[in-house]
């Protein structure tokens, strides 16, 4: 049985949790980004079918490359964070169906209108991206997710030859209070939501 979670944890979550801006002078390591990866891969997607690709751009000679293609207000962001997730959507994730949800056999073939792939894919990699976020934090890590890039140039320097395709991007390390905005106003409850 699943229990809730307390007042500190759902802070770290959600309710304290900041985009953040400024990175500590601490490295995160490749036994955390697997550890992270380990995490946010439980989060469901339908019919499991787990569409986001995930590259850690931790490197300098990474990071270079990726720079050219940073929005400029993105720049100093991503170059002295400890590492970036580029969340890419893989246009031929049926390919792994008969794997992820083996006890359906004709599950690949669901996926054969490219209009129902490509809706499929764009919302479970992005949800897929979120659960990174989520893992992140409660691994107290802070995030810095953004979309001010140039998606084809990523594309190009990083997916060429492949069945990928960048969909946002996403600094992970241990966060600085410095450089954080005041927190926006989020809708209430009447004007979002309606319980029918």
């Amino acid at each position: 049985m699943m229990k809730q979670l307390n007042d500190a944890a759902l802070d770290q979550l959600f309710r304290a949790a900041r985009t953040i801006n400024v990175w500590q002078d601490k490295p995160v390591t490749d036994s955390q980004i697997n550890a992270l990866y380990d995490l946010a891969k439980m989060g469901p997607t339908s019919v499991n079918c787990c569409p986001a690709r995930f590259y850690f751009v931790k490197s300098d000679a990474a990071k270079n490359r990726l720079k050219p293609y940073l929005s400029p207000g993105n720049v100093n962001k991503v170059m002295t964070a400890p590492v970036t997730a580029i969340i890419a959507n893989d246009t031929a994730f049926a390919d792994y169906l008969p794997k992820l949800f083996p006890h359906n056999p004709d599950v690949k073939s669901w996926f054969a209108d490219p209009a129902v792939a490509e809706d499929t894919i764009t919302r479970n990699a992005t949800l897929q991206g979120a659960y990174l976020i989520l893992a992140a934090r409660s691994m107290g890590l802070g995030c810095g997710p953004m979309s001010g890039f140039d998606k084809a140039g990523v594309d190009k320097e990083f997916f060429a030859g492949t069945t990928l395709k960048s969909n946002f991007i996403c600094s992970i390390g241990y966060g600085s209070d410095e450089g954080l905005h005041p927190r926006g106003p989020r809708l209430d409850f009447t004007e979002a939501a309606k319980i029918l």
